[in-house]
C-alpha cells in the first residue's frame, strides 16, 4: 500500500515539483495551497506524513502543525525559508519532526521523508514487542504508550526518545548521541532540541518524568532507582 503524503505549500510551481518528485518515488500525495484547505483535507484522509510549509495563508504553518498535533501524532516535516534556530526549536514545541530550510533539493526532501518514515516504522517493528518499567508501558507493535495504564498520546520523535532512553536504561546518554540515534546522523540541529523534546517528554510522564535524569553539562539517563 502506497504511504500518503500531505503537502502543504502555497508556492504553486514548489509545490507542484515537491508532489512529483514524491510520486515518482511511490507515494500517495495530497495537496494544499493553504492552512484552511491543508486542515479540511487533512480531517478527511488518513495521511502517513505532513510536508509543512510555515508561510502559506489562511492559517500559517505553526497554526496547522498545533492543530494536527491536537489529533494526531502523525510525523511533520516543516519547510521554511528561515534559518533562524529559534523558529526551529519553535516548530519543535509545537510538535514537528523535522526541519527543511529553503532552497532544498526536491531529491534530498524525499530521502528525508523516506529515512523519517523508515526510523519510525524499523522502531515500531523492535524484535521486542513492549517494554514495561515502573509503570511506563511501551508497546511496540500498536505504538501506544501507557503510564499507570493510562494511554499518554506522544509525537513520533517523543516515542522514540522514549524508546531509546529505556531501551539504555543507566546509560548515560549525551545530546550528541541523542541526537544520532533518533533524529539521524545526517541532521543538523542545535542540541537544544533534545532539551525540548525531553521537556516535553517529561510533561507527559507525570510523575514518571522523575525516571530521567538531567546530568549537567553530560546529557540525561533513564534510571530507577
Amino acid at each position: 500500500m502506497y504511504k500518503k503524503v500531505l503537502v502543504v505549500e502555497d508556492e504553486e510551481r514548489m509545490r507542484e515539483i515537491v508532489s512529483d518528485y514524491l510520486r515518482v518515488s511511490g507515494f500517495e500525495v495530497f495537496e494544499a495551497g493553504d492552512g484552511k484547505m491543508a486542515m479540511e483535507i487533512f480531517e478527511e484522509n488518513q495521511f502517513d506524513i505532513v510536508i509543512l510549509d510555515i508561510m502559506i495563508p489562511e492559517l500559517d504553518g505553526w497554526s496547522v502543525c498545533k492543530r494536527i498535533r491536537k489529533q494526531s501524532d502523525i510525523p511533520i516535516i516543516m519547510l521554511t525559508a528561515r534559518s533562524d534556530e529559534d523558529d526551529k526549536l519553535m516548530g519543535f514545541e509545537l510538535g514537528a519532526d523535522e526541519y527543511v530550510t529553503k532552497p532544498f533539493s526536491p531529491k534530498v526532501l524525499v530521502a528525508r521523508v523516506k529515512t523519517l518514515l523508515k526510523r519510525i516504522d524499523g522502531t515500531i517493528r523492535s524484535e521486542e514487542q513492549a517494554v514495561n518499567i515502573e509503570g511506563i508501558e511501551v508497546n511496540k507493535k500498536s505504538h501506544i504508550v501507557k503510564v499507570d495504564n493510562k494511554v499518554v498520546e506522544l509525537s513520533p520523535k517523543e516515542y522514540q526518545l522514549l524508546c531509546y532512553m529505556m531501551e539504555n536504561k543507566g546509560v548515560v546518554l549525551s545530546r550528541e548521541n541523542i541526537l544520532n540515534k533518533v533524529w539521524g546522523y545526517d541532521y543538523f540541529a542545535d542540541s537544544r532540541v533534545v532539551d525540548t523534546h525531553i521537556k516535553k517528554l517529561r510533561k507527559k510522564l507525570g510523575h514518571k518524568s522523575q525516571y530521567i535524569r538531567t546530568l549537567i553539562r553530560v546529557g540525561y539517563k533513564f534510571e530507577v532507582n
